[in-house]
């Protein structure tokens, strides 16, 4: 980007675009950044007479990007990311990761990520967000308000457990396997049964949470249509209703080894494939100070 153009622009006037990019409306944008719409519909104009293009177009869903603001949206983000390190070094604060995680991982995996962090870098400081939605883990991720994000999938691509992603490139590694089983109460016929296969499901009540769900999604993919999905809850209530003979439950190892271990809960004999912890990040972000602390820090015990 000339120096010239670079310099004439501001920062809060690119602090007002990535907003209305993230929000897609002025008045999403507005609202995040607690200006009134017309002060955010005013910066951009500046930008784009600043920068001798148009950034946005008007539809019926909100401000579309142009092809130039496309362009100009990784160089607003390396700018303002640039900017945030300028001010923690020059006022000598210790610099901020922001990892996002999804509920269900918060209390397992998260700690020790955060433990190997403390050891390595005692200067990083890390402010863990948890959310019960992966698409909002990922909006963030790819609209610079999440560092990284910890998620389960499975497949060589990101997405490929059945879940749409940003448009933003991102980039990812597998952390840990994260075993699932099929469980059901002690007293279910088919906890005397080898080998089970999808037909011998067929007839049963599957205990879910909702479509998103990762584990919805797995059962999805290792037994087909069948059996029926009867919607419980989050993964205790799921659980809870396994446990008093309600249905079956595909679930996290992690999250019924208590119950199995103490026969509230038995393990069916139906082999399914490994989930995997994966953390995600944007691919233009792995230079930013403190990303490769993170990798180093989630991928080595």
């Amino acid at each position: 980007m000339p120096e010239e153009v670079a310099s004439s622009m501001e920062l809060r006037q690119l602090r007002t675009f990535e907003a209305v990019v993230r929000h897609r409306t002025v008045t999403d944008a507005a609202v995040a950044l607690g200006l009134a719409p017309s002060s955010v519909s005013q910066q951009i104009r500046t930008l784009e007479d600043t920068l001798g293009v148009t950034l946005f177009v008007r539809d019926p869903k909100g401000m579309r990007l142009t092809a130039a603001g496309t362009r100009l949206t990784g160089w607003a983000r390396r700018l303002l990311e640039q900017a945030e390190q300028a001010r923690h070094e020059v006022r000598a604060e210790h610099p901020v990761l922001r990892l996002g995680a999804l509920e269900t991982l918060a209390s397992t995996y998260v700690p020790r990520v955060l433990a190997r962090l403390a050891e390595r870098r005692p200067d990083l400081e890390v402010d863990v967000r948890s959310d019960k939605s992966r698409a909002g883990l990922l909006a963030d991720v790819a609209g610079g308000a999440l560092e990284a994000a910890l998620l389960l999938d499975s497949g060589a691509a990101l997405g490929d457990l059945g879940f749409s992603t940003p448009a933003e490139r991102l980039a990812f590694v597998d952390l840990d396997p994260v075993p699932l089983v099929l469980i059901a109460a002690p007293t279910h016929p088919l906890t005397t049964k080898v080998g089970l296969t999808p037909a011998d499901l067929a007839d049963e009540r599957l205990l879910v949470n909702v479509p998103e769900c990762s584990f919805w999604m797995a059962a999805d993919k290792a037994f087909g249509p069948a059996p029926a999905r009867v919607k419980a809850g989050a993964v205790p209530v799921m659980r809870a209703w396994a446990e008093h003979g309600l249905g079956i439950s595909l679930l996290p190892e992690f999250a019924v080894a208590d119950s199995l271990e103490q026969g509230t809960l038995c393990r069916l004999d139906f082999s399914v494939p490994d989930l995997s912890l994966r953390l995600v990040w944007r691919a233009d972000s792995e230079t930013m100070p403190g990303m490769r602390d993170v990798l180093y820090a989630s991928t080595n015990p």
